[in-house]
């Protein structure tokens, strides 16, 4: 275990922006960002859909606001014409970011950063370059305060993107399609990495409809390819971004009653690294269970094996 201090405010590293159609919340990130003032920012739109009337307004206003920049900085932009949907306009900003970039950090228009996310994401990316072990970097945390391993982050499973760092060494896994699917879900590897019956139904369901191409995101398959190649996130002990865009406008984010909906976030401070690169599996445990729906993905099955058990006494009593 080993102490680092940080320097906000001096930051080296690129930042790419993923805007889209909400200016209020693309105007509290930018700030956010302009007040990091990164060395390089690049700035990914998607175009307006032509069936969402005052949307043209709404991403060209997004626009100006996302590239105002008052600092020494290197602005780049990839503004689409047309409309390509959240899974390809995301992915392939996050591609263009690397094809440019080593490393860097990433946010959308709807992750608002503590000032520390950003010297976190730093240091880490500096630290874990060349380290396969990690893939990712979150500023995420849903432990709602319980602290987890000797240090300042610890390392999970899930690489949370509300808010997040990487290399183009991990990027280059990324596989929108889940080709590696099928084969993988009846692997003795894919049944080591949830002994959990319950999480590994829950995310069986999920890829299963990503490769049937039934959801049209990216993130997932962003999962799937960190899981597949083995990689950990570096996750922070206190939450560093919080998720401002939980509403009607929003593309998969809409109820305004979610836990997760605008998480206070905490100061970080100096980063004491942990002593080990090891999933901390009682952390995923409790993220799977509070924070994805294992709660009340456990009770819907004991509802389940229950109406079953009482089905089997039935017919047992009636002879049938």
């Amino acid at each position: 275990m080993s102490l680092e201090f940080t320097s906000p405010g001096k930051l080296k590293t690129a930042v790419l922006f993923l805007v889209f159609n909400r200016p209020d919340t693309t105007r509290q990130v930018f700030e956010a960002i302009r007040r990091a003032r990164p060395p390089r920012l690049y700035v990914a739109a998607d175009g307006a859909r032509d069936s969402s009337v005052g949307e043209a307004e709404r991403v060209a206003e997004v626009r100006l606001i996302a590239t105002k920049v008052n600092w020494p900085c290197e602005l780049k932009v990839l503004f689409r014409d047309k409309n390509l949907g959240c899974k390809q306009a995301i992915s392939l900003g996050i591609d263009w970011f690397f094809e440019n970039e080593e490393r860097g950090i990433i946010l959308e228009d709807d992750c608002l950063p503590h000032p520390d996310f950003f010297p976190f994401c730093e240091a880490l990316l500096e630290r874990f370059i060349d380290d396969d072990r990690v893939s990712v970097i979150t500023g995420d945390n849903f432990q709602n305060g319980i602290l987890r391993g000797d240090g300042s982050y610890y390392f999970s499973r899930y690489n949370h993107v509300w808010g997040w760092a990487s290399w183009r060494r991990a990027w280059k896994h990324y596989n929108e399609d889940l080709i590696f699917w099928p084969e993988w879900k009846g692997s003795a590897g894919w049944m080591a990495e949830f002994t959990d019956l319950v999480e590994r139904r829950y995310w069986e369901n999920i890829f299963d409809r990503m490769y049937g191409q039934q959801i049209d995101t990216w993130d997932y398959p962003w999962t799937a390819s960190v899981w597949f190649h083995g990689g950990l996130t570096a996750t922070p002990n206190v939450n560093l971004v919080s998720n401002i865009g939980f509403g009607l406008h929003s593309t998969h984010t809409t109820s305004t009653s979610s836990p997760l909906a605008k998480i206070a976030t905490n100061v970080l401070g100096a980063i004491t690294h942990p002593s080990a690169v090891v999933q901390d599996q009682a952390a995923d445990r409790y993220v799977f269970n509070n924070a994805i729906c294992g709660f009340k993905q456990r009770l819907l099955l004991r509802l389940k094996l229950a109406a079953f058990s009482v089905i089997k006494i039935m017919r047992f009593k009636t002879g049938s």
